[in-house]
């Protein structure tokens, strides 16, 4: 009997360890799809799938400098910079991999230049050479990294602020010991140079991924954005709770992107002329509206938490509904205004309703303006209304400070405009013009 219970158990234990291996097989299973899944959609972005693969490519054709034996023999060890190169230099935006290459082969030669400069001037300084050339390397090093303070230098070109400082260093130090420092100057920034060219090669001309597009299509999308909720989700009768959620996350995925726009626009001032843009695109101007287009979105992230309605027992009145409707075609000549501005980026073409509608909202704001007064002193119950009504007037403000920007934005890059006629349809180029309330263009970041 102690036998068969013994046998029972350890079926049971079996049963146990095989139930267990299998859920864990089944979990290990659903991860793997996950990982598949990711790796085929390349979160979202195939891009990503193919920057791996030109990465690889690009460090495999720089290791040939190690594999082939005439060039190894000429590079010798210093054949492993073109590999550094690579990897250091190979970013995901074209303007991003041109910064950093250019600012590597700059940051090399420089340095390579003075530190060949510095073994010759110390060369001759018998015992004192170790003290005058750590003096050498201090005084550069110090003044090197404190330019880096400067914004403008450390915006575009703090990478090669450091690869001088590195490249500085290991030239002259390396001269110490070694005679042959020219050899070693030109063999390192020779490799350097190969291995960035090969980096900026692939890069360009193989899929490239520019920066200017997104920074293009992300401006143009988060103007249509705000102009989506207050054209749909603020006027729409549904509950306050998921109307605030909507206002949140429009507010936040406008605003958090700041840094990512700011990324964007430094590495499309790297890039050559491509597609709809052509050389000298005023990337700077794209910073603008969206420091405008942030402002308008804080607005708009308050104005969900508001409602229009008052609590179903107490009663509206005429002058309360008047305002009601005012709001909600203040917020729908608004939305369709900046949907119209989204579309004039994201085609780099005009169409005259923009105008119209900014037009109709500074009446219906104006309107607006005179009924709250009017009603503020008959009844109070106008006041629960008044929040709401005082933001959207506020936006329209905020509006045309957008679409002064993008008037700019079309001038400089000059926008083409729709031109419809009877026998045909034809686009002609021009400046586009925006009719802007004048004290409120006095405002703006790009007329101060």
């Amino acid at each position: 009997m102690d036998v068969a219970r013994s046998s029972e158990d350890d079926n049971n234990r079996k049963v146990s360890l095989r139930g267990m291996f299998m859920a864990l097989m089944e979990k290990l299973r659903g991860e793997i799809e996950k990982i598949g899944k990711k790796l085929l959609s390349g979160y979202d972005d195939r891009r990503r799938i193919i920057h791996s693969m030109k990465v690889g490519t690009a460090i495999t054709i720089a290791s040939l400098m190690y594999y082939v034996e005439p060039i190894y023999d000429h590079f010798g060890d210093s054949s492993l910079w073109a590999i550094i190169s690579v990897v250091v230099v190979f970013e995901f935006y074209v303007g991003a991999t041109l910064g950093r290459g250019f600012n590597r082969g700059l940051g090399t030669l420089v340095a390579g230049s003075l530190g060949f400069c510095a073994h010759h001037v110390v060369d001759n300084a018998g015992k004192m050479r170790p003290v005058l050339l750590a003096i050498l390397v201090f005084l550069f090093a110090m003044g090197a990294t404190f330019s880096r303070f400067f914004p403008r230098i450390k915006a575009r070109y703090d990478y090669g602020i450091l690869i001088f400082i590195l490249t500085f260093c290991l030239v002259s130090i390396s001269g110490y010991h070694d005679d042959d420092i020219l050899k070693i100057a030109r063999d390192r920034v020779s490799t350097i140079m190969i291995g960035a060219l090969t980096a900026i090669g692939i890069c360009i001309f193989i899929c490239p991924a520019w920066a200017g597009d997104d920074l293009h299509n992300l401006i143009a999308l988060n103007v249509d954005k705000l102009g989506h909720f207050l054209l749909e989700g603020f006027g729409n009768e549904c509950l306050q709770s998921e109307r605030k959620d909507r206002s949140s996350f429009v507010c936040e995925t406008v605003t958090n992107s700041k840094l990512r726009e700011d990324s964007l626009a430094n590495f499309a001032a790297w890039e050559p002329p491509h597609g709809r843009f052509k050389l000298h695109h005023p990337w700077k101007q794209y910073r603008l509206i969206a420091i405008v287009t942030r402002e308008c979105a804080y607005k708009v992230g308050v104005l969900g938490s508001y409602q229009l309605n008052l609590p179903s027992h107490v009663s509206q009145s005429s002058i309360h509904s008047e305002i009601r409707e005012g709001c909600l075609e203040l917020s729908s000549e608004l939305g369709k205004a900046l949907r119209e501005l989204g579309s004039i980026i994201k085609t780099m073409s005009h169409k005259e309703t923009a105008n119209n509608h900014i037009a109709k909202s500074k009446i219906v704001s104006k309107n607006l303006e005179s009924l709250l007064k009017l009603g503020i002193g008959n009844d109070d119950r106008i006041l629960e209304i008044v929040p709401a009504a005082s933001l959207l007037i506020d936006i329209v403000s905020d509006t045309i400070k957008i679409a002064e920007s993008i008037q700019k934005l079309a001038s400089l890059a000059k926008f083409k405009i729709l031109e419809q006629k009877p026998d045909s349809r034809k686009i002609v180029p021009t400046d586009v013009v925006i009719d802007i309330d004048p004290e409120v263009s006095q405002s703006l970041p790009c007329n101060k």
